[in-house]
């Protein structure tokens, strides 16, 4: 699962939650892909070496390579997420670290904390959030349904101790 607690005692409900999205392309598969399609793109040129027509198909083949790559590394540049939920014996604290950089907060005395999944009514099923202190926020938006769900019911059962 794309989140774990990283430091966590079950009798007082105090720990660290780490929650980032999944990556399912590693450096490795990355360039053993651009490197796969670059061998696929030239199959079709190999014909046609010596002749004028490669020059200007060569491009065109170079430049869908280019926006394979850089579609690629916007994708993995956008799923640098890391949440990270704190809790310790009368505090939560949620820090969201985007992609962008920017950093956003919310905390609040953990007497005061509700957890909710909205089934239906979020953006994405199994919508888990966390109200108090006037704010209500989202947690683990880029999981998996069934990740949310478990997601919901761990952090249940920490709120309740």
């Amino acid at each position: 699962m794309p989140y774990n607690w990283v430091s966590r005692d079950e009798t007082a409900g105090r720990g660290e939650l780490h929650l980032w999205p999944h990556q399912s392309l590693p450096p490795k598969g990355f360039a053993a892909f651009i490197g796969g399609t670059f061998v696929l793109l030239l199959i079709p040129l190999f014909p046609l070496l010596g002749s004028v027509v490669l020059w200007g198909l060569l491009p065109f083949m170079l430049a869908a390579l280019a926006a394979i790559w850089v579609a690629l590394q916007r994708s993995h540049r956008n799923a640098q997420i890391l949440e990270v939920l704190t809790l310790s014996d009368d505090h939560a604290r949620l820090v969201r670290r985007n992609p962008s950089g920017d950093v956003q907060e919310w905390d609040c005395n953990r007497y005061w904390v509700r957890t909710a999944l909205h089934e239906r009514n979020g953006p994405v099923p199994n919508y888990v959030t966390l109200s108090g202190n006037g704010r209500e926020v989202e947690i683990g938006a880029f999981l998996s349904e069934e990740e949310r769900r478990a997601l919901f019911d761990q952090l249940s059962r920490a709120f309740r101790r």
